[in-house]
């Protein structure tokens, strides 16, 4: 009852204000509009490059990428791993030793490519457990300078033993977060 009545009243009230002479008058504006004024904003065109590149001086990198260990001349093939939190490095010959009552660790960094050895000489940064499925594994952390691209960075690197794995490095989020963004279908872009 109440639709029937509301939906007439609606019929009635518009059948008598059609019948109303209504003058029109023409509204101009002093002032743009603002719908004249959004269509005379320009707004740059940025590709999602360009908006990368901005906010990730790595950019878009791969799967895989060069990575310098400093003083190192030549780059080490280093796999890319969002999952990881801490990067690492494949070292040979560590060794834990006191300097002035600070521990410090002395380790090799051999080049499978092209046999370029780096013996490097670093104060311990922390320790840390590496949980794996059938055992967990101790690590010594330093901090590493590495050259990704253009940047440098100095960073905690886990000496690790990776001979068993095809990429010697490992670069985890404390390298990636805000530098860069990984896209896995691409590879080696940062020669």
């Amino acid at each position: 009852m109440k639709k029937h009545f509301l939906s007439s009243f609606l019929v009635l009230s518009l059948a008598i204000c059609s019948s109303c002479a209504v003058e029109k008058k023409e509204i101009t504006p002093t002032k743009p509009t603002v719908i004249e004024t959004i269509k005379t904003i320009k707004v740059p065109a940025v590709s999602l490059e360009e908006q990368v590149s901005q906010t990730h001086k790595l950019g878009i990198i791969g799967e895989v990428e060069p990575v310098y260990f400093l003083p190192m001349k030549k780059a080490i093939l280093s796999r890319i791993d969002t999952g990881a939190a801490t990067s690492s490095i494949d070292a040979q010959n560590i060794n834990l030793f006191e300097r002035e009552g600070v521990k410090w660790v002395s380790f090799d960094v051999v080049n499978k490519k092209n046999g370029e050895t780096h013996h490097f000489e670093k104060r311990v940064y922390r320790q840390t457990a590496i949980k794996r499925q059938k055992e967990s594994e101790e690590r010594i952390v330093v901090l590493m300078t590495i050259k990704m691209g253009d940047e440098k960075i100095t960073t905690q690197f886990s000496l690790a033993d990776r001979s068993k794995f095809d990429y010697q490095g490992l670069i985890g989020r404390n390298v990636l977060k805000g530098r860069a963004i990984v896209d896995t279908a691409l590879s080696k872009t940062l020669y």
